[in-house]
C-alpha cells in the first residue's frame, strides 16, 4: 500500500487511522498476498478510489457495498461500478430499472456500468471492504477494511449535515446504525440483487427520496442519468 495516496480532506480526518495496527496488519496482508502471486482487485491506486473521488466536505449521498467485484477487469474502487466497457452486474441493472421506474428516465439510457459521474457529484460509492482476491468473493473480510470504512461512516455521521445514507440489505443497514438520523436521511430497501431486489428494492423510489431532500436543504439534486 507503499504507493497509495489518499485525497488530502479524507487524510485530515483519517490520517490516525493508518498508524493503527489494524492497519499495519492489513498493509501487511495485502503485501504478503501479492508476494504470494495472488491478484487483488482493484490496483493498489484504485482502494481510496471512493474517496478520492468524492472529497470530505463535498458528501451529499453516501451508497454502501460489500465488497469489490472479484472478476478481472471489473473492479475500480467504486460500489457497484465497472468499468466502461465491461457489461453492467445483475445487481447495477436492477439499480438502472429502478431510476428509470422512479425517475422516468426513458428505458436503455444507461449505456454503461462506470459511475465516476455519480461520484463526482457527490455521490460517496463506498464497499464495506476495499479489496478482494481474484475469483474468490469475501476474500478479505475480516482483515480490517470494515474497522477503516466504519471510521469513514462514524465521521461523516458526526461533523456534517444533510447526508442521504442509501442502504441496501442487512449487511448495509447494520452498518450504518451509528448514522445520526435526526442530521441525516438515512433510506433503507433490500438489496437490488435478483435475489432480493423484488422483495422491495423495486419501488422504493430512494432516487427521488434523495433529490428531493437535498433540495429541501438547499442542495443541488443528482444528475442519476449515465451520460
Amino acid at each position: 500500500m507503499s504507493e497509495i495516496r489518499l485525497e488530502h480532506s479524507w487524510l485530515e480526518w483519517l490520517r490516525e487511522e493508518f498508524a493503527k495496527p489494524y492497519m499495519v496488519q492489513l498493509r501487511e496482508f495485502l503485501v504478503a498476498e501479492k508476494q504470494k502471486g495472488k491478484v487483488i482487485f482493484p490496483h493498489g491506486h484504485e482502494y481510496f478510489h471512493a474517496l478520492d473521488s468524492t472529497p470530505f466536505d463535498e458528501v451529499k449521498v453516501v451508497i454502501l457495498g460489500q465488497d469489490p467485484y472479484h472478476g478481472p477487469g471489473q473492479a475500480h474502487g467504486l460500489c457497484f461500478s465497472v468499468r466502461e466497457g465491461v457489461r453492467p452486474p445483475p445487481s447495477l441493472v436492477n439499480i438502472f430499472k429502478e431510476i428509470e421506474s422512479d425517475l422516468g428516465v426513458a428505458p436503455g439510457h444507461f449505456k454503461h456500468g462506470c459511475l465516476d459521474q455519480w461520484a463526482k457529484q457527490g455521490v460517496l460509492l463506498l464497499n464495506a471492504v476495499l479489496t478482494v482476491e481474484q475469483h474468490k468473493a469475501a476474500s478479505h473480510q475480516g482483515r480490517g477494511w470494515e474497522t477503516f470504512t466504519d471510521k469513514v461512516i462514524e465521521v461523516l455521521s458526526r461533523e456534517r449535515e444533510h447526508i442521504v445514507f442509501m442502504l441496501w440489505g442487512s449487511y448495509a443497514q447494520k452498518k450504518g446504525q451509528v448514522i445520526d438520523t435526526s442530521k441525516h436521511l438515512v433510506l433503507k430497501a433490500p438489496h437490488p440483487s435478483p435475489l432480493s431486489a423484488h422483495r422491495g428494492f423495486f419501488g422504493c423510489r430512494h432516487f427521488s427520496k434523495c433529490n428531493e431532500y437535498l433540495l429541501a436543504h438547499g442542495e443541488r439534486p443528482i444528475d442519476w442519468s449515465i451520460p
